[in-house]
């Protein structure tokens, strides 16, 4: 029977537990072992991962080495690959979509954590958090009042989203709870589906202009790498705030760190940097005014185990012949004998 089941690569991890590949990969196993089997390839080096994976029918991958074309050009007979985040910049979309592949990803298992995580930051800033901590813990006990006199309350100012997907809803239904007017940009979501959640669609200058907290929730790839840049900042109020829960190189991070310095905007709160982890010498790091989380927003009890179900699932549908719940690059949809089994929702754009 095993002899039968379709080959699904994942690379060996660095401290693998002793556990047999079947305890190790439960959850994934769930939907996966009646049509197929995990093999862990060992590899040092990408052309190792490449060689080891080779003759897999798919991989599972949500870090170490990334699929690039390189890697792609050499598979041999993968249909599928399933990543195990809703980032999926660690796989070539493109060259995959080239090779007839089908690219999933995980969009809607920790969308509700990272809302949370992304309005703590929003709260955490707006009431100097960092500061106030300070001033507690050295004895200024009198001073955290005559700073937060001058700071506006959050009921009726403005959050920017910016993209519109399945997190950003989520952040702007809490943001609302507090009173706030919600705006958006997202090229690729109908302004009907925007306005349909009662938030307000705008130009991406609109959103720099208005904005007294920006939240950053798009994917990033080659459209969104440093969309804010000095020019951006330069446009945004110089007492707004950014929030950054997506991928660290979508703003450029010296830029920040000069606009910051300068005064061009007021503040930062940020879970994702452009280097990971960052040097201690980071300036973003010991800025009173900007807030810095390792990379956390997604991490709950439920986060881990929840994605490794939904992504062995989505690998199953691929390789029972079917459409995968969540494609990546939908255009290789008509192109290879999968079988369409549901409607295919048009209401959010490119994770990609």
């Amino acid at each position: 029977m095993n002899a039968q089941k379709k080959k699904i690569g994942i690379q060996l991890p660095r401290q693998a537990n002793p556990e047999e590949l079947a305890i190790r990969y439960s959850l994934e196993l769930e939907a996966l072992d009646p049509v197929a089997e995990i093999i862990e390839v060992a590899a040092k080096t990408p052309e190792e991962f490449a060689e080891g994976v080779r003759h897999m029918d798919a991989i599972i991958t949500s870090w170490g080495f990334r699929i690039d074309a390189n890697l792609i050009d050499q598979l041999e007979k993968c249909v599928v690959i399933g990543v195990g985040s809703v980032g999926v910049d660690m796989v070539d979309i493109e060259a995959a979509t080239r090779a007839g592949i089908v690219v999933t990803n995980v969009p809607d298992v920790f969308i509700e954590e990272v809302a949370d995580h992304a309005l703590m930051l929003l709260l955490g800033c707006t009431r100097q958090m960092k500061a106030m901590n300070r001033m507690a813990a050295e004895g200024q006990w009198w001073s955290g009042r005559p700073l937060l006199n001058h700071t506006p309350r959050l009921m009726g100012q403005t959050l920017g989203l910016f993209a519109y997907g399945n997190v950003a809803r989520c952040t702007a239904r809490r943001a609302k709870a507090f009173g706030m007017h919600v705006i958006a940009y997202d090229p690729y979501v109908s302004e009907l589906t925007i306005s349909d959640d009662g938030v307000e669609p705008v130009s991406r200058d609109e959103l720099l202009a208005r904005s007294d907290v920006i939240s950053v929730h798009a994917p990033h790839n080659e459209e969104t790498h440093h969309a804010f840049s000095a020019d951006a900042f330069g446009k945004m109020k110089a007492t707004s705030i950014i929030i950054n829960t997506a991928r660290g190189p979508i703003i450029d991070e010296q830029a920040l760190i000069d606009a910051l310095e300068t005064g061009a905007i007021a503040g930062a709160g940020l879970d994702v940097l452009e280097q990971e982890p960052p040097s201690t010498e980071n300036p973003l790091l010991h800025m009173e005014n900007v807030l810095v989380s390792p990379h956390v927003a997604s991490a709950t009890t439920r986060m881990r185990p929840e994605t490794r179900r939904r992504v062995g699932r989505e690998v199953a549908l691929v390789l029972r012949n079917k459409w995968p719940m969540s494609c990546v690059n939908p255009t290789v949809l008509p192109k290879v004998p999968l079988e369409r089994w549901q409607p295919y929702p048009m209401n959010r754009g490119p994770n990609r």
